[in-house]
């Protein structure tokens, strides 16, 4: 079992997914769900495709962190 990190973006159409160690991986969807589903399934078919050429497969388990700061708090100091 490998996991992997997905980014999602949202457009006009719905939202665009792409994993974020494999930037080949991209898929769109109306709306989270299906574009997480989506995203699954174009993982799946990579990984079945680069089995298939012999080719490696990118490792999983980045992790990304989102850490808040208040804008106004923060001041120049040159």
């Amino acid at each position: 079992m490998q996991s992997y990190t997905a980014k999602y973006l949202k457009i006009s159409k719905g939202y665009m997914g792409q994993i974020v160690e494999w930037p080949e991986v991209v898929t769109e969807g109306k709306d989270i769900e299906e574009c997480r589903g989506m995203l699954k399934d174009a993982l799946h078919q990579m990984v079945l495709a680069y089995n298939d050429l012999g080719k490696p497969i990118p490792q999983g388990s980045v992790l990304y962190e989102q850490l808040p700061v208040g804008l106004a708090d923060v001041r120049k100091t040159a």
